[in-house]
């Protein structure tokens, strides 16, 4: 599917994968994005797409991404004022990393991970991006009702793309039993829509990151960066966000790619 012209929304915009993606759709020809955040960031990260494409193409919404009314909101005032969306990108996500049990040295017990973290970890990383989706999906089948088109044809062009973002740490990492669960999830969530959107001509599909030089993972610390990190990756750096939004693109504007993309660098934990 084509960037150029296209209208597209992205959550977690206001830094890493969100932030580079919304930059490099706009280098790409998108006609407007509504980049998307609960950060008071996220306009400077709208200005920064504005100022270097020279014109208004970048649309900050400042929220949170779990909020029905809020993604309503956006979807109704884009809709309204640039039509409707046609590329979804829900990169909003959290992490609460803990042991999933771990035994107090000192009583014996045995200590399980937080309900209340587990919920929150997939209310952001799996149930809003799923429906952001589904958002999307619905405005491309009302809009294709409102004009008399029913099963799309593929002689049409390509009507919507999601982009999922998985992880690598769908495959299970020590200490995130919360966002491993959710990114693994992603995966049933895109093969499932893209069974059912193909009808209304949207595709779906994940991009699983390795460890990419955002804040959530700078925030793991330098050192267990150089010392679980980089040993275990081919490149021996972090992936820079530029090349995962240069995936996500690819993804975007070549539509007979489709399921699940690794741009993991290479990365194979060794344990």
């Amino acid at each position: 599917m084509q960037i150029q012209d296209r209208v597209a929304v992205v959550t977690g915009a206001a830094s890493g994968i969100g932030r580079a993606v919304s930059l490099e759709l706009a280098r790409r020809g998108i006609r407007k994005i509504a980049m998307i955040d609960q950060s008071g960031q996220t306009r400077v990260a709208a200005e920064q797409v504005n100022n270097e494409m020279s014109r208004a193409i970048a649309i900050a919404y400042q929220g949170d991404v779990t909020d029905e009314a809020f993604r309503n909101h956006v979807h109704d005032e884009i809709c309204a004022q640039h039509g409707v969306v046609n590329i979804c990108i829900p990169a909003a996500g959290i992490t609460r990393d803990a042991l999933a049990v771990k035994v107090n040295k000192e009583s014996g017990k045995a200590v399980m991970y937080p309900a209340e973290h587990f919920e929150l970890v997939v209310k952001v990383n799996l149930i809003a991006p799923i429906y952001w989706a589904m958002e999307m999906i619905s405005r491309i089948a009302e809009d294709r009702a409102r004009r008399g088109l029913k099963k799309w044809h593929p002689d049409e062009h390509m009507q919507g793309t999601v982009i999922f973002i998985g992880s690598v740490s769908s495959q299970g990492v020590k200490g995130q039993v919360s966002y491993a669960s959710t990114k693994a999830g992603l995966e049933g969530a895109a093969s499932t829509l893209t069974k059912e959107a193909i009808f209304h001509g949207v595709r779906c599909g994940v991009i699983h990151p390795g460890f990419t030089d955002t804040p959530m993972v700078r925030a793991l610390g330098e050192e267990y960066i150089e010392n679980h990190i980089l040993p275990d990756t081919q490149i021996s750096r972090l992936i820079r966000p530029t090349e995962i939004a240069d995936a996500i693109c690819f993804m975007i504007s070549n539509s007979i790619v489709s399921g699940q993309l690794w741009a993991d660098a290479g990365w194979h934990p060794s344990a």
